[in-house]
């Protein structure tokens, strides 16, 4: 058996791996939550002019995880320190709150408690980052595009919210 200590290099790659195999897990959620929560009640809902098509989310979530996981495997590569212990669990909270948007907006239909994760999630990646640049300052740009998209995101959802008054889900 190859020891990973004495490989660094099959260490990193392990380790890519699994930031790619934990973002991956969290577009699985988002996605199986999306794919059946979505039907009719989404296409019922009043949405903004400037709402994308559907078509566009996929590639553009495809994109912003794969910078997401990149993002966090740079972190992980630095040395151990304070800083980076806490950038990883910034990084690692922040990916759940992304899986958990998709499951209580698409999930349960509940468009106001998924506002207030997008606001979570924003605020939380902005601390990421914060926290990244001082670790890995390319680790915290390559987070700035997901950083505009929630940022979109959270105001497609205010739009839903303000444009569909009915009550949620209990």
């Amino acid at each position: 058996m190859v020891s990973l200590e004495k490989h660094p290099h099959l260490r990193s790659a392990a380790a890519l791996a699994a930031f790619g195999g934990l973002t991956a897990a969290a577009a699985a959620i988002g996605a199986r939550a999306t794919m059946q929560g979505k039907g009719p009640w989404y296409k019922a809902l009043k949405k903004a002019p400037f709402n994308p098509p559907d078509w566009v989310f996929g590639p553009v979530w495809s994109v912003l995880y794969g910078a997401i996981a990149l993002s966090g495997w740079r972190v992980y590569k630095q040395p151990p320190s304070l800083r980076r212990t806490a950038a990883l669990g910034l990084w690692g909270t922040q990916l759940g709150l992304n899986a958990l948007w998709s499951v209580i907006f698409f999930g349960e239909h509940k468009k106001r408690a998924a506002l207030v994760d997008l606001g979570v999630l924003v605020g939380t990646v902005k601390a990421y980052m914060s926290v990244a640049k001082t670790v890995d300052p390319t680790a915290a740009t390559l987070m700035k595009p997901y950083l505009a998209w929630c940022g979109f995101a959270a105001l497609l959802n205010e739009e839903i919210v303000r444009r569909n008054p009915g009550s949620d889900p209990s």
